[in-house]
């Protein structure tokens, strides 16, 4: 058969035209083949092209959450579910999380702990929002996990951003499930003032309705308040009995109080915002009050700290911290030390804090004690106290010793007493505007010698209730130094008052306000140095708190021991000056502590020391050719030795100074050891004092004896090689020019320089014994090598016999291989023939048995042939005489025997065919 499907002889004829046709014509030929192979190569493609990528599907997600766990864990993102569970519970808390991510599984044991312990108030829902086939990957679009959602009733959701801590979770979910502190009695009202974080009270009688107007909104906005701020700054309170309500001056029901302890406290104004609970969380937060903050970063990129030590010095305190714990008092120590550090204008509600948190009790809430509601509603009522700076006039006389001081206030009349009061305690502008009127008639304050202090009031031009006042007395200018002891400078004073002008012109000069004592026994300040003193210098601190528990790494790298076992840290961060200080971890964490560390800092020349971070991981080896200085011994190296010092600024990172590292221990080598040291330092691991900063690596100093304040620079065009060093410091350390030299001088140049030429000749004998051992190390090295060369020729030979054996057994491997195979075949072949045999025999075998049954059915149709034979015999014998019925009946009988005798032989000759 052709490939066309026609027979051979008969297609030839009609192929035989075209081959001749493409013969005589080549270029059809080379087309066909063209047409061909692109024909081939679309066939090959065109089953690439319909294949189709074969991905995996993503596995089933399973249980993240233990069987016996009290949280109900939807791994399969079933988010439906979800809600419709939250619609029988009042709280619930979802938790969102995607089985991968270390933060849920590290948050999963925490959140199990909460549930343990509130599973009987609160739903507990855990939801795989990773999942793709679940509802809540399709709906919830995360950009991080775990993320918790809480949910009271139908308001709903309060994000939980805070530590994945289950102390800092439960602490939360509590503030959840009761927002609203009960204010039963005036003791507990004290006890909630007194806090440091800003209080909102509300006052509602539930005697008329068991829902009083308002509550509801009251209630609802301290949701709000912990739906924007996760921290719980603010909290809320509400007071049911009449009588505690005047206290704070809470008449009508439905009034609202945000209580501050150093500013005017306010009450919510109805007439000017409507009564909503976002506006009242709104009024809340823009006019909270706050003392202390805490700091609690979330462990990622933020810009936190950043932004609060860009507000100016920050005292950072470290403290262990139990949300949970009903007592703190670390914690309240450090508020009355706020308080009193904030006290500006000695705030009645700030003394009445104080006393509380010192463990004294307040004659306000004796009931025995008369007016006592009338003096706990002064407390808190709208009070406003002098802001007052010292002044120092010039000598009034070339000759004098004496100079005039004057203590000038800013007072404001008692007026029109405003809802909200805008102007901080201390404003910069009015104490500028102070002075320029006060040095404008400053001519008047000059005294020779008074013991008096003369008092003087000028009324301000931008305001009529505020007015100034400058009391001022003369000091001996020596005593000017003490004038921020603790010392009071007038005994008795004698106060006497005159009036002056207006003020009429202004400088353009902003007033540096400095600590100092107040020198008016009126306006003294009661109670330790520390108090107001954030308005009394222009170094304020702002105070943060962080939970040592979580946050200890911040304080190691601030200066912490990472050896202490008490958590307890406090520092000073100033990011202007580039600067900060540490209290000393010797020293307890406690109020007195804190106040002098935060005098210290106060004051114009702080005697508190630059902390500088040290590399701890430096020690120190006396047998140590280049001395590693780090920030502690930078001053006793460098500053305290009787040697001339070389030091070279390093980094670690830095591949040059890597690469003079022998040329230094050369060098010192080289120097005498009593006249010289040679130093290095990192300066990526070590802080230096701003004068000795470099931005320039690598960067040589050399600090000469006697004049190490006069340290000299290498200079950068020279190459850094030994010569070029050796010339720098011979020439710097050498006595200067200027001054003559004296014998005595010409004596020790003299010592000095045979003892350098000594110092040398030992140097240039060292260098030939280390010569001569080089030599010896290199005749040996030379003997090795050659045996090395012998020992490898002899491998060599070894190995070229080995290949030799590896080819012959490779030959032998093969021979075997083949005889294997040849044996191989024979066994196929054997196993074939064996096969048929066993053929041949199962055929015989059923043969056999076929003519054993042919057999036996010939031997019964004999059988029943000669039967047959014997009964006609007897039968013609007997029945000879028979009637013609009984011939019948045996005729009869005869056939039915021959029909059987052929029934019987069909069914034997149908068995034998059929097997």
């Amino acid at each position: 058969m052709s490939l066309c499907g026609g027979s051979g002889p008969a297609a030839a004829p009609r192929l035989r035209p075209r081959a001749a046709q493409m013969a005589r014509r080549p270029e059809l030929l080379c087309g066909a083949a063209i047409v061909l192979g692109c024909a081939f190569l679309v066939a090959l493609k065109v089953p690439c092209s319909r294949a189709k990528d074969v991905t995996m599907p993503a596995k089933l997600p399973v249980n993240f959450f233990s069987t016996r766990s009290p949280v109900i864990d939807l791994f399969r993102g079933q988010l439906d579910y979800a809600d419709h569970l939250r619609q029988d519970s009042d709280i619930v808390l979802y938790f969102f999380y995607a089985p991968w991510c270390g933060q849920s599984i590290a948050a999963r044991e925490e959140i199990e702990r909460v549930a343990s312990r509130l599973s009987d108030q609160v739903l507990f829902v855990a939801v795989n929002c990773w999942w793709n086939q679940g509802k809540c990957r399709k709906q919830k679009h995360f950009f991080y996990f775990p993320v918790i959602h809480l949910y009271h009733r139908s308001f709903g959701p309060i994000e939980y951003k805070g530590p994945m801590s289950a102390v800092y979770i439960e602490k939360f979910v509590r503030r959840v499930m009761t927002p609203l502190l009960y204010i039963s009695s005036r003791s507990k009202l004290l006890d909630f003032l007194s806090n440091y974080e800003p209080g909102v009270l509300g006052y509602f009688e539930f005697n008329a309705s068991p829902q009083p107007p308002g509550y509801l909104t009251f209630f609802t906005s301290a949701l709000h308040s912990l739906k924007k701020d996760y921290l719980g700054t603010i909290r809320f309170g509400v007071i049911t009995d009449k009588h505690v309500a005047e206290e704070i001056s809470l008449v009508h029901s439905g009034s609202v109080y945000l209580h501050r302890h150093v500013n005017t406290s306010l009450i919510y104004p109805n007439n000017v915002m409507n009564y909503t609970a976002e506006n009242i969380c709104k009024w809340a937060l823009e006019n909270r009050e706050m003392l202390i903050r805490w700091l609690r970063p979330h462990g990622g990129k933020s810009l936190l700290l950043n932004n609060e030590l860009k507000k100016g010095p920050a005292l950072l305190i470290f403290i262990p911290y139990d949300p949970l714990a009903e007592i703190h008092p670390l914690l309240d120590e450090i508020t009355k030390v706020a308080l009193e550090y904030h006290n500006c204008n000695k705030s009645q509600a700030a003394e009445l804090d104080l006393q509380h948190l010192g463990g004294t009790d307040s004659p306000a809430f004796d009931s025995s004690v008369p007016d006592a509601h009338t003096k706990l509603s002064e407390t808190f009522s709208i009070t406003k106290y002098p802001c007052c700076n010292t002044v120092v006039l010039p000598q009034w006389h070339s000759i004098s010793r004496t100079h005039n001081v004057c203590e000038l206030c800013i007072n404001q009349t008692l007026g029109v007493k405003p809802n909200k009061v805008h102007v901080p305690h201390c404003n910069f502008l009015e104490i500028e505007a102070a002075l320029d009127s006060f040095y404008l008639q400053e001519h008047t304050f000059f005294q020779v010698i008074s013991n008096t202090i003369e008092c003087s009031n000028f009324l301000s031009f931008y305001s009529p209730f505020s007015y100034y006042t400058a009391c001022c007395r003369t000091v001996n200018r020596n005593f000017l130094s003490f004038i921020s002891s603790e010392k009071t400078i007038f005994q008795t004073p004698k106060v006497a008052f005159s009036s002056h002008g207006k003020k009429d012109n202004t400088q353009q000069s902003i007033p540096h306000i400095e600590d100092r004592n107040c020198f008016i026994p009126d306006l003294h300040i009661s109670g330790t140095n520390i108090t107001g003193l954030s308005c009394r210098t222009n170094k304020t601190l702002n105070l943060y708190l962080l939970d040592s528990n979580l946050f200890w790494v911040y304080a190691e790298r601030l200066g912490a021991s990472r050896s202490t076992h008490l958590k307890e840290f406090a520092a000073i961060v100033d990011l202007k000056e580039e600067v900060h200080y540490v209290l000393d971890q010797n020293q307890s964490l406690v109020g007195s502590t804190l106040e002098n560390f935060i005098k210290n800092f106060s004051i114009l020349y702080s005697p508190l020391k630059r902390h500088l971070v040290d590399d701890s991981s430096v020690h120190l080896h006396e047998q140590r050719v280049i001395t590693e200085v780090t920030t502690n011994t930078f001053h006793d190296t460098v500053f305290l030795s009787e040697k001339n010092v070389l030091l070279l600024y390093y980094a670690q990172w830095c591949g040059f100074c890597a690469s003079l590292n022998h040329i230094f221990i050369q060098l010192a080598r080289l120097l005498p050891p009593d006249n010289f040291t040679v130093a290095r330092i990192d300066i990526t691991r070590n802080d230096l004092p701003w004068e000795f900063m470099t931005d320039r690596l690598p960067t040589i100093l050399f600090f000469p004896h006697q004049r190490k304040e006069q340290s000299v620079k290498f200079p950068e065009d020279f190459s850094v090689n030994l010569p070029n060093l050796l010339k720098f410091i011979l020439h710097h350390s050498s006595l200067s020019s200027t001054e003559p030299c004296t014998k005595e001088c010409l004596h020790k140049e003299t010592v000095l320089q045979q003892g350098h030429i000594s110092h040398l000749e030992r140097e240039i004998q060292k260098l030939r014994s280390e010569i001569s051992a080089l030599h010896q190390a290199h005749d040996q090295l030379e003997a090795q090598l050659s045996e090395a060369r012998r020992e490898e020729h002899r491998l060599q030979q070894q190995k070229h016999t080995l290949e030799k054996q590896h080819k012959t057994l490779q030959l032998h491997s093969e021979q075997l291989q083949a005889t294997y195979d040849q044996k191989n075949q024979e066994l196929l072949q054997m196993a074939e023939k064996l096969q048929e045999l066993a053929d041949a025999s199962e055929n015989l075998l059923k043969e056999n048995t076929l003519l054993r049954i042919l057999v036996a059915s010939r031997e019964g149709k004999l059988q029943s042939k000669d039967e047959i034979k014997e009964s006609l015999q007897l039968e013609q014998m007997l029945s000879e005489d028979n009637d013609v019925s009984v011939s019948t009946a045996t005729a009869t009988l005869e056939e039915k025997r021959i029909d059987n005798i052929d029934a019987i032989e069909m069914e034997h000759s149908s068995g034998n065919r059929t097997e």
